[in-house]
């Protein structure tokens, strides 16, 4: 590991990225959206080694503030990777992606630090597409919250030999998202793929191959099959026991026609939506149908991924 490159003091650059929502029922651990709800960050180099956060929003008081955080340990980790010492860093997070809910905090604050790490290396480091993927996907290990946290729309995701790879695709103008949360309940990932068997029936693997296949072509062609597309047998089942109102709540709106699956590890429901109507429709639902407080958050999809802006170094007065 090299000493701290003396160009990087005094940089500092701004970071925002977009939540994001995997699986889309069939899709398991490969497809994903970006959503309209970002989190922000701020990243300034100081003199004094270490890391210092200010959270403000969602996990204020909650996350770690020094180098543990999550979005600390991604920027060492890119520095790392490219045989490069983490500099002195001061970190303001601006947090709006809801913890726990299945719409991509952890992913989020991975491609956080790895975008913050591009920005301050900035005419020291080239990093590519596949670099950026590369380091997140280390982190986060896999792919599919982080592809569409970096490139936005939607992405297929898939791991080779090389390294994660990612195909961008924008989604049918037809589409609209809603995301319903509640605001208390939450789910680990961990936990949510604990609950999965090793091995599933030869049919059910046939059926979510023709259901992914099928789903590309209403997100991006013919959102009327969106209902049909979003049947799933490989994951959702397993973890209804451990989501019983996030089940039931799917459970009514697809029986009223409405593509509801498990956002991400859940225990948030996303409906994908062929018209506005029916998303006013699967809020009604929800609101009738829930029996604790949820939140149904009308979004579009993020087309732009994460974007990093950089400031001129500050002369010294």
């Amino acid at each position: 590991m090299t000493a701290v490159d003396p160009r990087l003091l005094g940089r500092r650059v701004t970071v925002k990225v977009p939540a994001t929502t995997a699986n889309l029922g069939p899709g398991f651990d490969t497809l994903g959206l970006a959503l309209s709800v970002y989190d922000e960050l701020e990243v300034s180099v100081r003199e004094a080694p270490g890391a210092s956060v200010a959270v403000h929003g969602v996990g204020e008081g909650e996350v770690p503030t020094d180098e543990s955080n999550l979005v600390v340990r991604s920027i060492a980790h890119t520095f790392a990777a490219h045989g490069l010492a983490m500099p002195g860093l001061d970190l303001v997070a601006h947090n709006v992606i809801p913890h726990g809910r299945g719409m991509g905090s952890s992913g989020a604050a991975i491609v956080s630090g790895v975008m913050a790490a591009k920005g301050l290396l900035e005419g020291i480091v080239d990093m590519t597409a596949d670099d950026l993927l590369a380091r997140a996907t280390e982190l986060e290990g896999h792919p599919d919250n982080v592809a569409p946290a970096l490139f936005g729309g939607l992405t297929i995701a898939w791991v080779t030999p090389e390294g994660p790879q990612h195909k961008r695709l924008t989604v049918h103008r037809g589409v609209s998202l809603l995301v319903a949360v509640p605001e208390t309940s939450t789910m680990s990932t961990a936990l949510a793929r604990s609950l999965q068997p090793e091995s599933v029936p030869h049919q059910d693997a046939i059926f979510n191959v023709s259901r992914s296949a099928l789903l590309i072509a209403a997100l991006i062609q013919s959102p009327e099959l969106l209902l049909a597309a979003t049947e799933d047998k490989l994951h959702q089942t397993y973890r209804a026991s451990a989501m019983p109102e996030t089940n039931a709540l799917i459970t009514v709106l697809r029986e009223h026609g409405l593509a509801a699956v498990v956002s991400g590890a859940g225990p948030s429901v996303l409906v994908l939506c062929s018209d506005p109507a029916q998303r006013l429709q699967a809020a009604e639902l929800i609101e009738q149908h829930a029996t604790t407080p949820w939140v149904s958050h009308m979004l579009a999809v993020d087309f732009k991924g994460a974007t990093v802006n950089t400031h001129p170094v500050e002369a010294a007065v």
